[in-house]
């Protein structure tokens, strides 16, 4: 008799869901999309040395990276023989959805695991279904909206996913220089890439805190130790898409105990401390790389703020979690450049040394307290 499975859902049939509801976004024709598809792959590739010197970051394994200098010490050129940050794979929004339920899958796997033994038998899909309903629409949704992602959780290879649709409708919308737009997206996103290479145990860490998360809420929150497998199970999908979005003040929050909520708001500052530091490095190349970068943040933020939106799409964002996600941008890139101002760019890259050298929930928002701890 085949064992019964404990995955939360039924992830192929998420997949297929996803792809089937997600829109298709903006009409293009196919030299248009040939040429979106190259400008894409272009601008991933030549961001990579920007990000390289505006960071001072390096992989922690690969190329070295050699500078020349001026005299007086000032960086003149940087000769970079291009790390391997993982793969660039340009795709659609069904294409993104798909690679999410592969993430999401390898991410629930290990929590699920003890649940086995109060798992439903193999004739008792239906829960599995409707998870699958439930993720595959809410990826659907979610597929409109990102422009780029680095992936480190998927299938083979870390890859970095841009979302062709999103990024033609965003450039569209705001009236951007399409070089420069997709040269700035692309730094941002290789950022995120260059974080989990210079801290190769990034990757492990978080999901190791959130899978210890997950056991902890299934197994010991408030009664849920005897509940029926498909109640945690649920509770375990919550748990992950609360703890991606870096929320706090969901239904999710009532069923969480003291230090189950001190695990959660470690792990959003952690995400605070990633999409901060891409927000400030993707500008910190200036105008001599992206000419058009001011009007670009300055049409950017007034997209993420939602200003002009429709009643139903702020309500959307809330359901979503980006009005949440924004806030992690914002705290996230606040302490970025408290540190720097404080201790310098060099002082802050400290913070990819060592599991110990992230910014705690309390530190995320005082970036002088993290300076007098890792640095004295």
């Amino acid at each position: 008799m085949t064992a019964p499975s404990t995955a939360l859902v039924d992830w192929s049939t998420a997949a297929q869901i996803a792809r089937r509801v997600a829109r298709p976004g903006p009409v293009a024709t196919r030299g248009e999309l040939d040429d979106l598809v190259g400008s894409l792959r272009t601008a991933a590739h030549d961001a990579v040395p920007h990000v390289l010197r505006v960071t001072r970051m390096r992989p922690a394994t690969g190329a070295d990276v050699e500078r020349d200098h001026h005299p007086d010490g000032r960086l003149r050129r940087v000769r970079v023989p291009r790390p391997d940050l993982g793969d660039v794979r340009v795709v659609d929004r069904a294409t993104w959805a798909l690679a999410n339920t592969r993430s999401m899958a390898a991410m629930t796997a290990p929590a699920l695991a003890v649940l086995g033994k109060d798992a439903p038998s193999a004739g008792s899909g239906a829960a599995r279904l409707a998870g699958a309903a439930e993720v595959g629409g809410l990826l659907a949704l979610l597929s409109s909206k990102v422009l780029g992602q680095f992936d480190p959780y998927g299938e083979g290879r870390p890859a970095l996913l841009l979302v062709a649709p999103n990024v033609l409708a965003a450039e569209q919308a705001l009236r951007l220089d399409r070089r420069d737009f997709h040269l700035w997206v692309c730094l941002h996103e290789q950022t995120h890439a260059l974080q989990f290479a210079a801290a190769p145990w990034l990757a492990d860490h978080l999901a190791g805190r959130l899978g210890t998360l997950l056991q902890d809420v299934t197994t010991t929150s408030m009664g849920l130790a005897h509940a029926p497998w498909r109640d945690k199970a649920a509770l375990v999908g919550r748990t992950v898409l609360d703890a991606v979005r870096g929320e706090l003040t969901t239904p999710l929050d009532q069923v969480l105990g003291a230090e189950q909520k001190r695990v959660l708001a470690e792990i959003t500052a952690v995400m605070a401390l990633l999409e901060g530091h891409a927000d400030v490095m993707m500008d910190a190349v200036g105008r001599r790389v992206v000419p058009s970068v001011r009007t670009i943040r300055s049409r950017f933020e007034k997209r993420r703020d939602g200003e002009g939106a429709p009643r139903f799409d702020a309500v959307l964002r809330r359901v979503l979690g980006m009005d949440a996600k924004l806030a992690q941008y914002r705290d996230g890139a606040r302490f970025v450049r408290a540190v720097e101002e404080r201790a310098g760019r060099d002082a802050l890259n400290a913070v990819w040394a060592a599991p110990e050298h992230l910014p705690s929930a309390r530190e995320i928002h005082d970036a002088r307290a993290w300076v007098r701890r890792v640095h004295g």
